[in-house]
Protein backbone atom coordinates (compact mmCIF):
# COMPACT_ATOMS: atom_id res chain seq x y z
CA UNK A 1 0.00 0.00 0.00
CA UNK A 2 1.36 3.41 -0.96
CA UNK A 3 1.85 6.12 1.59
CA UNK A 4 -0.08 9.33 1.03
CA UNK A 5 0.17 12.81 2.41
CA UNK A 6 -1.45 16.13 1.68
CA UNK A 7 1.25 17.04 -0.86
CA UNK A 8 0.78 13.87 -2.94
CA UNK A 9 4.42 12.85 -2.55
CA UNK A 10 3.70 9.27 -3.63
CA UNK A 11 1.00 9.74 -6.25
CA UNK A 12 -0.23 12.04 -9.00
CA UNK A 13 -2.05 15.20 -7.98
CA UNK A 14 -5.81 14.60 -8.43
CA UNK A 15 -7.65 16.90 -10.82
CA UNK A 16 -9.76 18.20 -7.94
CA UNK A 17 -6.63 19.52 -6.21
CA UNK A 18 -5.20 21.43 -9.18
CA UNK A 19 -4.75 25.21 -8.98
CA UNK A 20 -6.11 28.03 -11.13
CA UNK A 21 -4.03 29.82 -13.76
CA UNK A 22 -3.46 32.85 -11.48
CA UNK A 23 -2.33 30.77 -8.52
CA UNK A 24 0.07 28.83 -10.71
CA UNK A 25 1.43 32.03 -12.21
CA UNK A 26 2.30 33.60 -8.85
CA UNK A 27 3.89 30.35 -7.62
CA UNK A 28 6.04 30.11 -10.75
CA UNK A 29 6.95 33.81 -10.51
CA UNK A 30 8.02 33.23 -6.91
CA UNK A 31 10.07 30.29 -8.19
CA UNK A 32 11.89 32.48 -10.73
CA UNK A 33 12.50 35.42 -8.36
CA UNK A 34 15.85 33.89 -7.51
CA UNK A 35 18.72 35.69 -5.79
CA UNK A 36 21.42 33.97 -7.83
CA UNK A 37 19.88 35.44 -11.00
CA UNK A 38 20.77 38.92 -9.69
CA UNK A 39 24.37 37.84 -9.17
CA UNK A 40 24.39 36.36 -12.67
CA UNK A 41 22.91 39.60 -14.03
CA UNK A 42 25.69 41.51 -12.33
CA UNK A 43 28.29 39.29 -14.01
CA UNK A 44 26.68 40.01 -17.38
CA UNK A 45 26.63 43.73 -16.64
CA UNK A 46 30.37 43.68 -16.03
CA UNK A 47 31.10 42.24 -19.48
CA UNK A 48 28.31 43.30 -21.89
CA UNK A 49 26.79 46.50 -23.22
CA UNK A 50 23.15 47.03 -22.31
CA UNK A 51 21.88 46.02 -25.76
CA UNK A 52 24.03 42.88 -25.70
CA UNK A 53 22.79 42.18 -22.20
CA UNK A 54 19.13 42.32 -23.27
CA UNK A 55 19.78 40.03 -26.22
CA UNK A 56 21.54 37.44 -24.06
CA UNK A 57 18.85 37.57 -21.35
CA UNK A 58 16.04 37.09 -23.87
CA UNK A 59 17.84 34.24 -25.66
CA UNK A 60 18.81 32.59 -22.38
CA UNK A 61 15.25 32.80 -21.03
CA UNK A 62 13.91 31.43 -24.31
CA UNK A 63 16.10 28.34 -23.87
CA UNK A 64 15.28 28.07 -20.16
CA UNK A 65 11.59 28.50 -20.96
CA UNK A 66 11.72 25.68 -23.51
CA UNK A 67 13.43 23.34 -21.00
CA UNK A 68 11.22 24.16 -18.02
CA UNK A 69 8.11 24.48 -20.19
CA UNK A 70 8.57 20.94 -21.48
CA UNK A 71 8.97 19.65 -17.92
CA UNK A 72 5.90 21.64 -16.83
CA UNK A 73 3.81 20.11 -19.60
CA UNK A 74 4.83 16.60 -18.57
CA UNK A 75 4.07 17.37 -14.92
CA UNK A 76 0.60 18.76 -15.64
CA UNK A 77 -0.29 15.84 -17.91
CA UNK A 78 0.79 13.23 -15.36
CA UNK A 79 0.36 15.11 -12.07
CA UNK A 80 3.76 13.79 -10.94
CA UNK A 81 6.75 15.39 -9.23
CA UNK A 82 10.25 15.36 -10.69
CA UNK A 83 11.16 12.42 -8.45
CA UNK A 84 8.25 10.23 -9.52
CA UNK A 85 8.71 11.16 -13.18
CA UNK A 86 12.36 10.16 -12.98
CA UNK A 87 11.29 6.61 -12.08
CA UNK A 88 9.82 6.15 -15.58
CA UNK A 89 13.29 6.53 -17.09
CA UNK A 90 15.75 5.70 -14.26
CA UNK A 91 13.72 2.93 -12.62
CA UNK A 92 12.31 2.91 -9.09
CA UNK A 93 15.66 2.48 -7.35
CA UNK A 94 17.74 4.11 -10.08
CA UNK A 95 15.76 7.32 -9.56
CA UNK A 96 17.20 7.50 -6.05
CA UNK A 97 20.35 8.86 -7.70
CA UNK A 98 18.48 11.79 -9.18
CA UNK A 99 16.32 12.33 -6.08
CA UNK A 100 19.32 12.40 -3.78
CA UNK A 101 21.31 14.76 -6.01
CA UNK A 102 18.36 17.12 -6.42
CA UNK A 103 17.32 17.05 -2.77
CA UNK A 104 20.78 17.30 -1.20
CA UNK A 105 21.63 20.26 -3.42
CA UNK A 106 18.43 22.05 -2.46
CA UNK A 107 19.01 21.52 1.27
CA UNK A 108 22.47 22.98 0.82
CA UNK A 109 21.15 26.04 -1.00
CA UNK A 110 18.53 26.49 1.72
CA UNK A 111 21.35 26.84 4.23
CA UNK A 112 23.29 29.18 1.95
CA UNK A 113 20.14 31.28 1.52
CA UNK A 114 19.81 31.68 5.28
CA UNK A 115 23.38 32.94 5.40
CA UNK A 116 22.71 35.33 2.51
CA UNK A 117 19.94 36.91 4.57
CA UNK A 118 21.40 36.68 8.07
CA UNK A 119 24.84 38.17 7.41
CA UNK A 120 23.74 41.49 5.88
CA UNK A 121 20.84 41.89 8.34
CA UNK A 122 23.19 41.28 11.27
CA UNK A 123 25.66 43.79 9.85
CA UNK A 124 22.98 46.44 9.27
CA UNK A 125 21.11 46.04 12.55
CA UNK A 126 23.87 44.94 14.93
CA UNK A 127 21.80 41.91 15.98
CA UNK A 128 23.69 38.66 16.64
CA UNK A 129 24.00 36.32 13.66
CA UNK A 130 22.94 32.99 15.15
CA UNK A 131 19.47 34.08 16.43
CA UNK A 132 18.71 35.61 13.02
CA UNK A 133 19.62 32.31 11.32
CA UNK A 134 17.50 30.28 13.75
CA UNK A 135 14.42 32.49 13.61
CA UNK A 136 14.58 32.85 9.85
CA UNK A 137 15.11 29.11 9.41
CA UNK A 138 12.07 28.31 11.56
CA UNK A 139 9.85 30.74 9.65
CA UNK A 140 10.93 29.46 6.24
CA UNK A 141 10.55 25.85 7.31
CA UNK A 142 7.08 26.57 8.67
CA UNK A 143 5.76 27.90 5.36
CA UNK A 144 7.32 25.02 3.41
CA UNK A 145 5.74 22.64 5.94
CA UNK A 146 2.25 23.81 4.95
CA UNK A 147 2.95 22.99 1.31
CA UNK A 148 1.61 24.46 -1.90
CA UNK A 149 -1.08 26.60 -0.23
CA UNK A 150 1.53 28.39 1.89
CA UNK A 151 3.85 28.79 -1.11
CA UNK A 152 0.97 30.36 -3.04
CA UNK A 153 0.16 32.84 -0.26
CA UNK A 154 3.82 33.75 0.19
CA UNK A 155 4.23 34.28 -3.56
CA UNK A 156 1.15 36.53 -3.68
CA UNK A 157 2.90 38.77 -1.13
CA UNK A 158 6.51 38.49 -2.25
CA UNK A 159 6.21 38.78 -6.03
CA UNK A 160 4.52 42.22 -6.16
CA UNK A 161 6.72 43.55 -3.35
CA UNK A 162 9.97 42.50 -5.04
CA UNK A 163 8.79 43.75 -8.43
CA UNK A 164 7.64 47.15 -7.13
CA UNK A 165 10.55 47.90 -4.80
CA UNK A 166 13.13 46.44 -7.18
CA UNK A 167 11.81 48.36 -10.19
CA UNK A 168 11.66 51.59 -8.16
CA UNK A 169 15.26 51.16 -7.03
CA UNK A 170 16.46 50.25 -10.53
CA UNK A 171 14.68 53.33 -11.89
CA UNK A 172 16.38 55.53 -9.31
CA UNK A 173 19.76 54.00 -10.21
CA UNK A 174 19.22 54.71 -13.91
CA UNK A 175 18.20 58.30 -13.14
CA UNK A 176 21.27 58.82 -10.95
CA UNK A 177 23.61 57.65 -13.73
CA UNK A 178 22.04 59.99 -16.29
CA UNK A 179 18.98 58.18 -17.67
CA UNK A 180 18.47 55.56 -20.38
CA UNK A 181 20.84 57.32 -22.75
CA UNK A 182 23.67 56.82 -20.27
CA UNK A 183 22.65 53.21 -19.72
CA UNK A 184 22.59 52.51 -23.47
CA UNK A 185 25.97 54.22 -23.86
CA UNK A 186 27.58 52.08 -21.14
CA UNK A 187 30.79 50.32 -22.19
CA UNK A 188 32.13 47.58 -19.87
CA UNK A 189 35.81 47.44 -18.95
CA UNK A 190 35.93 43.74 -19.80
CA UNK A 191 34.03 41.66 -22.35
CA UNK A 192 32.20 38.33 -22.33
CA UNK A 193 31.85 35.98 -25.28
CA UNK A 194 28.35 34.89 -26.30
CA UNK A 195 29.05 31.34 -25.14
CA UNK A 196 30.24 32.55 -21.73
CA UNK A 197 27.29 34.93 -21.36
CA UNK A 198 24.75 32.24 -22.25
CA UNK A 199 26.44 29.76 -19.92
CA UNK A 200 25.98 32.25 -17.08
CA UNK A 201 22.38 33.04 -18.05
CA UNK A 202 21.21 29.47 -18.52
CA UNK A 203 23.43 27.93 -15.85
CA UNK A 204 22.16 30.26 -13.14
CA UNK A 205 18.76 28.57 -13.07
CA UNK A 206 18.76 25.37 -15.09
CA UNK A 207 19.55 23.15 -12.09
CA UNK A 208 16.64 24.63 -10.13
CA UNK A 209 14.54 24.50 -13.29
CA UNK A 210 14.90 20.72 -13.29
CA UNK A 211 12.56 20.74 -10.28
CA UNK A 212 9.81 22.61 -12.16
CA UNK A 213 7.48 19.54 -12.15
CA UNK A 214 7.27 19.68 -8.35
CA UNK A 215 5.20 22.86 -8.73
CA UNK A 216 3.75 22.58 -12.26
CA UNK A 217 2.02 19.26 -11.41
CA UNK A 218 -0.67 21.38 -9.73
CA UNK A 219 -1.64 23.06 -13.02
CA UNK A 220 -5.07 22.13 -14.37
CA UNK A 221 -3.88 21.65 -17.95
CA UNK A 222 -0.64 21.33 -19.87
CA UNK A 223 -1.42 24.65 -21.52
CA UNK A 224 -1.67 26.39 -18.14
CA UNK A 225 1.56 24.78 -16.97
CA UNK A 226 3.57 25.79 -20.02
CA UNK A 227 2.11 29.30 -20.22
CA UNK A 228 2.67 30.17 -16.56
CA UNK A 229 6.19 28.76 -16.63
CA UNK A 230 7.25 30.62 -19.76
CA UNK A 231 5.69 33.90 -18.55
CA UNK A 232 7.45 33.48 -15.21
CA UNK A 233 10.84 33.08 -16.86
CA UNK A 234 10.43 35.95 -19.26
CA UNK A 235 9.07 38.26 -16.54
CA UNK A 236 10.52 37.12 -13.20
CA UNK A 237 13.91 35.90 -14.35
CA UNK A 238 14.38 38.87 -16.68
CA UNK A 239 13.61 41.32 -13.88
CA UNK A 240 16.10 39.63 -11.56
CA UNK A 241 18.83 39.73 -14.24
CA UNK A 242 18.11 43.40 -14.93
CA UNK A 243 18.14 44.32 -11.23
CA UNK A 244 21.59 42.75 -10.92
CA UNK A 245 22.96 44.19 -14.16
CA UNK A 246 21.67 47.73 -13.58
CA UNK A 247 22.97 47.61 -10.03
CA UNK A 248 26.49 46.79 -11.22
CA UNK A 249 26.43 49.33 -14.03
CA UNK A 250 25.02 52.17 -11.91
CA UNK A 251 26.43 51.53 -8.43
CA UNK A 252 28.89 48.62 -8.57
CA UNK A 253 26.51 46.35 -6.57
CA UNK A 254 24.92 43.27 -8.17
CA UNK A 255 22.36 42.61 -5.41
CA UNK A 256 19.28 44.84 -5.47
CA UNK A 257 19.27 44.99 -1.66
CA UNK A 258 22.83 46.40 -1.67
CA UNK A 259 21.80 48.93 -4.31
CA UNK A 260 18.81 49.98 -2.18
CA UNK A 261 20.98 50.35 0.91
CA UNK A 262 23.33 52.62 -1.02
CA UNK A 263 20.23 54.64 -1.99
CA UNK A 264 19.22 55.02 1.66
CA UNK A 265 16.31 52.57 1.35
CA UNK A 266 17.22 50.37 4.33
CA UNK A 267 13.79 48.99 5.26
CA UNK A 268 12.73 48.15 1.68
CA UNK A 269 16.17 46.59 1.15
CA UNK A 270 15.72 44.21 4.08
CA UNK A 271 12.15 43.46 3.00
CA UNK A 272 13.13 42.70 -0.61
CA UNK A 273 16.14 40.64 0.46
CA UNK A 274 14.03 38.66 2.94
CA UNK A 275 11.10 37.99 0.60
CA UNK A 276 13.39 37.12 -2.29
CA UNK A 277 15.35 34.56 -0.30
CA UNK A 278 12.19 33.31 1.43
CA UNK A 279 10.49 32.36 -1.84
CA UNK A 280 13.69 30.76 -3.11
CA UNK A 281 14.33 28.84 0.10
CA UNK A 282 10.76 27.64 0.46
CA UNK A 283 10.84 26.25 -3.06
CA UNK A 284 14.15 24.55 -2.26
CA UNK A 285 12.84 23.05 0.97
CA UNK A 286 9.56 21.96 -0.60
CA UNK A 287 11.37 20.25 -3.50
CA UNK A 288 13.95 18.57 -1.26
CA UNK A 289 11.17 17.32 1.00
CA UNK A 290 9.44 15.66 -1.94
CA UNK A 291 12.69 14.03 -3.04
CA UNK A 292 13.61 12.55 0.30
CA UNK A 293 9.99 11.54 0.92
CA UNK A 294 10.16 9.46 -2.26
CA UNK A 295 13.42 7.85 -1.16
CA UNK A 296 12.64 7.16 2.51
CA UNK A 297 8.87 6.62 2.14
CA UNK A 298 8.09 9.25 4.75
CA UNK A 299 5.46 12.01 4.40
CA UNK A 300 6.83 15.17 2.80
CA UNK A 301 6.02 17.29 5.86
CA UNK A 302 8.32 15.16 8.01
CA UNK A 303 11.17 15.44 5.51
CA UNK A 304 10.66 19.22 5.20
CA UNK A 305 11.08 19.62 8.95
CA UNK A 306 14.19 17.45 8.95
CA UNK A 307 15.71 19.23 5.94
CA UNK A 308 14.87 22.65 7.37
CA UNK A 309 16.54 21.72 10.64
CA UNK A 310 19.68 20.45 8.89
CA UNK A 311 19.86 23.51 6.64
CA UNK A 312 19.40 25.86 9.59
CA UNK A 313 21.95 24.15 11.85
CA UNK A 314 24.62 24.13 9.14
CA UNK A 315 23.66 27.44 7.48
CA UNK A 316 26.75 29.38 8.51
CA UNK A 317 29.11 26.53 7.56
CA UNK A 318 27.36 26.03 4.22
CA UNK A 319 27.42 29.74 3.42
CA UNK A 320 31.13 30.10 4.19
CA UNK A 321 32.47 26.86 2.73
CA UNK A 322 30.28 24.94 0.32
CA UNK A 323 28.89 27.32 -2.29
CA UNK A 324 31.36 26.11 -4.95
CA UNK A 325 30.58 22.47 -4.16
CA UNK A 326 26.84 23.11 -4.42
CA UNK A 327 27.40 24.85 -7.75
CA UNK A 328 29.25 21.75 -8.98
CA UNK A 329 26.41 19.51 -7.81
CA UNK A 330 23.99 21.78 -9.64
CA UNK A 331 25.84 21.12 -12.89
CA UNK A 332 24.88 17.45 -12.61
CA UNK A 333 21.12 18.11 -12.41
CA UNK A 334 20.06 19.31 -15.92
CA UNK A 335 20.86 15.87 -17.36
CA UNK A 336 18.01 14.47 -15.24
CA UNK A 337 15.53 16.88 -16.82
CA UNK A 338 16.82 16.04 -20.29
CA UNK A 339 16.23 12.33 -19.75
CA UNK A 340 12.68 12.94 -18.45
CA UNK A 341 11.84 15.09 -21.49
CA UNK A 342 13.32 12.69 -24.05
CA UNK A 343 11.71 9.66 -22.42
CA UNK A 344 8.24 11.22 -22.35
CA UNK A 345 8.16 12.84 -25.78
CA UNK A 346 10.38 10.59 -27.90
CA UNK A 347 10.58 7.17 -26.24
CA UNK A 348 7.07 6.82 -24.79
CA UNK A 349 5.41 9.19 -27.31
CA UNK A 350 3.54 11.17 -24.61
CA UNK A 351 1.98 7.97 -23.29
CA UNK A 352 2.70 7.03 -19.67
CA UNK A 353 1.07 4.25 -17.69
CA UNK A 354 -0.74 5.75 -14.71
CA UNK A 355 1.75 5.86 -11.84
CA UNK A 356 -0.54 4.26 -9.26
CA UNK A 357 -1.00 1.28 -11.58
CA UNK A 358 2.47 1.04 -13.10
CA UNK A 359 4.96 -1.77 -12.58
CA UNK A 360 8.36 -0.03 -12.62
CA UNK A 361 11.65 -1.91 -12.81
CA UNK A 362 14.30 -1.22 -10.16
CA UNK A 363 17.05 0.19 -12.41
CA UNK A 364 17.15 1.34 -16.04
CA UNK A 365 20.74 1.20 -17.28
CA UNK A 366 20.36 3.53 -20.32
CA UNK A 367 19.34 6.42 -18.05
CA UNK A 368 22.40 5.94 -15.85
CA UNK A 369 24.68 5.84 -18.90
CA UNK A 370 23.07 8.94 -20.42
CA UNK A 371 23.19 10.86 -17.15
CA UNK A 372 26.92 10.15 -16.71
CA UNK A 373 27.67 11.06 -20.34
CA UNK A 374 25.72 14.32 -20.03
CA UNK A 375 27.45 15.39 -16.83
CA UNK A 376 30.92 14.65 -18.24
CA UNK A 377 30.16 16.52 -21.47
CA UNK A 378 28.86 19.54 -19.59
CA UNK A 379 32.02 19.70 -17.49
CA UNK A 380 34.55 19.07 -20.26
CA UNK A 381 33.31 20.11 -23.73
CA UNK A 382 33.81 23.66 -25.03
CA UNK A 383 30.85 25.90 -25.78
CA UNK A 384 27.70 26.43 -23.70
CA UNK A 385 27.99 23.89 -20.87
CA UNK A 386 24.28 23.53 -19.94
CA UNK A 387 23.29 23.00 -23.59
CA UNK A 388 26.10 20.45 -24.01
CA UNK A 389 24.69 18.55 -21.05
CA UNK A 390 21.10 18.60 -22.33
CA UNK A 391 21.93 17.60 -25.91
CA UNK A 392 24.50 14.88 -25.17
CA UNK A 393 22.29 13.38 -22.44
CA UNK A 394 19.26 13.21 -24.72
CA UNK A 395 21.15 11.73 -27.65
CA UNK A 396 22.92 9.10 -25.53
CA UNK A 397 19.63 8.13 -23.86
CA UNK A 398 17.84 7.58 -27.17
CA UNK A 399 20.77 5.59 -28.59
CA UNK A 400 21.15 3.49 -25.41
CA UNK A 401 17.44 2.62 -25.22
CA UNK A 402 17.41 1.72 -28.93
CA UNK A 403 20.49 -0.48 -28.74
CA UNK A 404 19.67 -2.20 -25.44
CA UNK A 405 15.94 -2.47 -26.25
CA UNK A 406 14.98 -2.05 -22.62
CA UNK A 407 11.56 -1.53 -21.04
CA UNK A 408 11.36 -0.02 -17.59
CA UNK A 409 7.59 0.37 -17.07
CA UNK A 410 4.83 -2.16 -17.75
CA UNK A 411 1.14 -2.30 -16.98
CA UNK A 412 0.07 -4.17 -13.87
CA UNK A 413 -2.57 -5.95 -15.96
CA UNK A 414 -4.19 -5.57 -19.35
CA UNK A 415 -7.19 -3.62 -18.04
CA UNK A 416 -5.24 -0.80 -16.47
CA UNK A 417 -5.73 2.64 -17.97
CA UNK A 418 -2.93 4.73 -19.37
CA UNK A 419 -2.37 8.43 -19.39
CA UNK A 420 -2.54 9.95 -22.85
CA UNK A 421 -0.93 13.35 -23.03
CA UNK A 422 -3.14 15.29 -25.40
CA UNK A 423 -1.77 18.33 -27.19
CA UNK A 424 -3.57 21.37 -25.74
Amino acid sequence: MQLKDKDFSFQSVPKANRNSFLKMLVVMLGFTFYSASMWAGGSLGEGLTFSQLMGVILLGNLLLGAFTGALSYIAAQTGLSTHLLAQYSFGKKGAYISSFMLSATQVGWFGVGLGMFAYPVSKLTGLPLVPIVIITGILMTATAYFGMKALTILSFIAVPAIAIFGSTSAGMAITDMGGMDALNAYKPDTSLTLAAALTITIGSFISGGTLTPDFARYAKTGKHAVTTTVIAFFLGNTLMFLFGAIGVIATGHNDISDVMISQGLLLPAVLVLGLNIWTTNDNSLYASGLGFATMFKKPKVFMVMMNGTIGTVFAIVLYNNFTSWLTFLGSTLPAIGSIIIVDFFFIQKRRYIQYEKANIAKVHVPAIIAWAAGVISGLTLPGIAPLNTLLITGIVYIVSVTLLKTTVVTEVDEEEEVIYAKVV
